[in-house]
């Protein structure tokens, strides 16, 4: 059932989105699209080294989209390019393959865990984790070019 997936802590966190808006001056910026439904997930990210210093995000999505957005947001300043990384596999794998979802501060994304039965919203749900991996590797990506290169 639908119901399983629109609980009412999943509708709590879609509308009670944390660091809405655009960074003035973003290290990276990344867009996630799902062409299933139409949401849009738009993220600035800063960093500094491997660790997260900034976000904010811009989150035209559904309910579900709106929800992992907002755990994101709760929780990415202060995470490392590494974690996040893994955090997307493991949300990845969660929905696709029944895999555990994420514990430590990550473990909200457990409520996400019924959205494994209804792929039509995997793409949804996955929007802002895949965008910030892209933003890391577009900051990762312009750290190792020499300065002269990013001019």
């Amino acid at each position: 059932m639908l119901n399983d997936i629109y609980n009412k802590r999943i509708i709590e966190l879609a509308g009670n989105i944390p660091r809405l808006g655009r960074l003035p001056d973003p290290d990276a910026s990344a867009t996630a699209h799902s062409k299933l439904c139409g949401s849009t997930v738009k993220i600035d990210l800063k960093m500094d080294g491997p660790v997260v210093t900034d976000f904010a995000h811009d989150v035209k999505a559904c309910a579900l989209g709106q929800a992992s957005s907002s755990i994101m947001a709760r929780h990415v300043v202060g995470s490392t390019a590494g974690e996040l990384r893994e955090l997307r596999e493991t949300v990845r794998k969660m929905l696709k393959e029944n895999g555990s979802p994420p514990e430590g501060k990550w473990a909200d994304i457990a409520l996400l865990e019924p959205v494994r039965d209804y792929k039509a919203r995997h793409a949804s749900t996955m929007l802002t984790f895949d965008a910030v991996v892209d933003a890391i590797g577009q900051i990762e990506t312009k750290a190792k070019q020499p300065a002269a290169a990013q001019g």
